[in-house]
């Protein structure tokens, strides 16, 4: 399973181009500082290994020893990049690895969770999750993709999990939203929420809940349920759990998405997930 990560997300903050830069270089400072440090490190851990093995024994003792490893970086530092590479090579693995886990784990609560929403195909045969925010602009540009998507593959079930970490905005909009199931709109209201231009606040959440006919009164009285924020609460440790900070991301298989994506490249996770099914299923029928 690689966790990908994509170009957009909206993980909640902003600020001026000066600022920016200001941060972006310190930022590049500290990278390439960390990658230095990080590929010392590797360096010299494998010292240390060809000490323990009596490979490097007889140049222990050696005067010259850490100027001639001094002049071999500096004339190959390409050792370092390639030492640092490999090290987030097998993080990245490692961390593939405990993904696989946690999805496995809590594989019907992250695809088969009764209270979490779901699209207009809600019987289809391959899921797609997604982790979004009202107030995320990302998200707004996925959801008319993520139409088309269901419009196209019948078999595909989206499933909706409310991720509100942009303000006290989309917590509003969040806890309106899952109560809107009570009344049988979740899906005319979510759109309509993901169409709205401008920022979403308690009061737009409301303006928009009327416009798609629900009864604002019950609506306020639903959300007062306790396992409206139980639902929420179980979303964010959820994402948590699988490392996702940012919206849009997309759990699709064994597949995690971060950020805003393509259709196609959706529908090839889709495809990828769809097999492993039907492998998973020929496997049962022939194990009885």
């Amino acid at each position: 399973m690689i966790a990908k990560q994509s170009g957009n997300s909206a993980p909640g903050s902003s600020g001026s181009p000066r600022a920016t830069g200001g941060r972006e270089g310190l930022l590049k400072s500290l990278v390439f500082a960390s990658i230095v440090l990080a590929g010392l490190s590797v360096v010299l851990s494998a010292l240390a290994l060809l000490y323990a093995a009596g490979i490097l024994e007889s140049q222990r003792d050696s005067p010259d020893i850490e100027s001639r490893l001094q002049g071999y970086l500096l004339a190959n530092p390409e050792v370092l990049i390639e030492s640092v590479n490999r090290l987030q090579a097998r993080r990245q693995a490692a961390e593939n690895s405990e993904l696989s886990t946690v999805i496995a784990q809590r594989h019907d609560e992250i695809f088969n969770d009764p209270d979490s929403p779901v699209g207009a195909n809600p019987k289809g045969d391959a899921v797609l999750v997604e982790f979004f925010d009202y107030n995320c602009p990302y998200c707004r540009q996925a959801t008319p993709m993520l139409d088309s998507l269901e419009q196209e593959d019948k078999g595909l079930r989206l499933v909706f999990k409310e991720y509100p970490i942009l303000g006290a905005g989309s917590v509003f909009a969040a806890r309106a939203a899952l109560a809107s199931q009570k009344q049988g709109k979740y899906l005319a209201f979510h759109k309509a929420m993901m169409a709205y231009e401008g920022r979403i606040t308690e009061e737009s959440s409301l303006e928009v809940a009327a416009n798609v006919g629900l009864d604002v009164e019950r609506l306020k009285h639903d959300m007062t349920d306790p396992a409206i924020d139980e639902m929420i609460k179980r979303n964010v440790a959820l994402a948590q759990a699988l490392r996702i900070s940012g919206t849009p991301s997309f759990v699709v298989g064994k597949e995690i998405v971060r950020g805003l994506t393509d259709a196609n490249s959706l529908k090839r996770l889709i495809g990828s997930a769809r097999g492993e099914l039907g492998y998973r299923c020929r496997r049962f029928r022939t194990s009885v």
